[in-house]
């Protein structure tokens, strides 16, 4: 019996993690802690390009569906008090290194960086580009909150080098803004766009999302159509994931306007549909970009990469973190921050690097992530020549193989031999492939997102 979409949803609707790293962050221990992390930037090789991430842990207001590690303020002064102890730790981590190292992806995320003054931005990458050489072709990215972005902070973005910003949007539905608390006007998105393109920023992504409370089908529809009418170059489309027992304030979502299993599929792949209608050219899982675009080019020369902010170009050895809660990876392994603010903030000034847990990655680690990355890439992999380079080979990988006979006979994934491909119907399931390979999964944990 040939498997309808509807019948995928149903069989298929496990929770499952969004494969950004492996192994995955919630099997990350104190194992690995300050002493550790010391270690592994000292044995960096000088001449490693280095990827930068700065996590800016504030937001004004707490949006509903927001997965995210922020705390609320109004007042201006914590967020001041959190910049210095984040310039603090840049300083600490740039003298563990072997020399002044350069960077080839900076990258600001949050909670949001728009919460900053335009002047305490621009004082914030001054402050990294002093300790860190920005290589040639470098890309500076900026999440932005349209509700607290100003065309100061988008001028002050321009002057020290910003090249990419990505914007919030989830959705343009006002009902469905209203449901998420997170109310911003399209005519208010619009504007920022247009300050973008103003001062000399026109690579401009948007993110948005599926499976909100009150979205149908023919409204994310609508919200696509809007999107791309501010022509933007990539754009991310997630799912939203209601975790309301790891996020409190999800519990404020009305549960009983969220979309059934089969209508967020439909979300999912009408959505889809439409960005590709559009002229976008479909990356991985949820992503969508330009033609012309680095990562749809990426894709097209099998070079494209994942890391811990999704499908990207970076292939930066190397992601340093800074901030509560930022995560990062280095050949040895990965390291994460302090969560908790201000716990954060006293590890630091008290001259200690705020890793709290992590995990070195083991060479069978290095051969799976391997083979899960490819597959969340290019929806496709060939066991034998990526085992090789790991000295393995593809009949270590009979067990999987054997597992994956529900997923084949369902026209998930195709198998030829040691090579495997994701259907275009597997495509939203790519994620149960890799799961396949995933020695550390438990299948169902409540604490990884929908499948969809």
């Amino acid at each position: 019996m040939t498997m309808t979409i509807q019948d995928l949803a149903a069989k298929y609707d496990l929770r499952l993690p969004r494969y950004t790293s492996y192994p995955t962050a919630p099997h990350f221990s104190p194992a690995v802690g300050p002493d550790t992390y010391k270690q592994w930037l000292g044995e960096l090789d000088p001449a490693t390009p280095l990827s930068l991430y700065t996590h800016i842990a504030y937001c004004e207001e707490m949006c509903w569906f927001c997965g995210c590690h922020t705390k609320i303020t109004k007042r201006y002064d914590p967020i001041a008090d959190y910049l210095d102890a984040v310039l603090t730790e840049i300083d600490m981590i740039a003298d563990l290194l072997p020399t002044r190292m350069g960077f080839k992806f900076m990258h600001f995320g949050g909670g949001s960086p728009t919460v900053l003054k335009a002047e305490d931005f621009s004082r914030l990458i001054r402050h990294l580009r002093s300790r860190f050489e920005m290589l040639d072709g470098a890309e500076i990215a900026v999440e932005m909150d349209p509700r607290t972005a100003t065309e100061d902070y988008v001028k002050a973005m321009a002057d020290v080098g910003v090249t990419r910003a990505s914007i919030g949007v989830q959705d343009f539905e006002a009902e469905v803004q209203e449901a998420v608390h997170r109310v911003q006007p399209y005519e208010m998105v619009a504007q920022v766009v247009d300050w973008l393109r103003k001062h000399g920023i026109t690579d401009i992504n948007m993110d948005l999302m599926y499976g909100l409370p009150f979205q149908t089908t023919a409204s994310i529809e609508k919200t696509i159509d809007r999107a791309l009418a501010l022509g933007p170059r990539r754009v991310s489309y997630f799912g939203y994931a209601h975790v309301p027992w790891m996020r409190t304030h999800m519990k404020m979502i009305p549960e009983q306007a969220l979309p059934s299993v089969t209508e967020r599929w439909s979300q999912y792949l009408n959505g889809s549909a439409r960005f590709v209608h559009n002229g976008y050219v479909a990356v991985g899982l949820d992503h969508f970009a330009a033609p012309d675009d680095e990562l749809a080019l990426a894709l097209n020369n099998q070079a494209l990469n994942r890391n811990f902010q999704g499908y990207t170009t970076d292939t930066a050895p190397a992601l340093i973190p800074f901030g509560a809660s930022g995560i990062g990876s280095l050949p040895q392994g990965y390291v994460g921050n302090q969560g908790e603010i201000g716990a954060y903030k006293r590890t630091v000034r008290a001259g200690t690097p705020p890793i709290t847990r992590g995990l070195a990655v083991s060479h069978e680690d290095k051969l799976r992530r391997a083979i899960i990355e490819r597959l969340m890439c290019d929806l496709s992999v060939d066991l034998e020549t990526v085992a090789a380079e790991y000295g393995a080979s593809a009949s270590d990988f009979e067990a999987e193989l054997a597992q994956l006979s529900d997923l084949e006979a369902d026209g998930v994934v195709i198998r030829d031999g040691a090579r495997l491909r994701v259907t275009d119907m597997g495509r939203p399931l790519v994620r149960a492939v890799c799961a396949k390979f995933d020695q550390y999964l438990n299948v169902g944990e409540k604490r990884h997102s929908q499948a969809v």
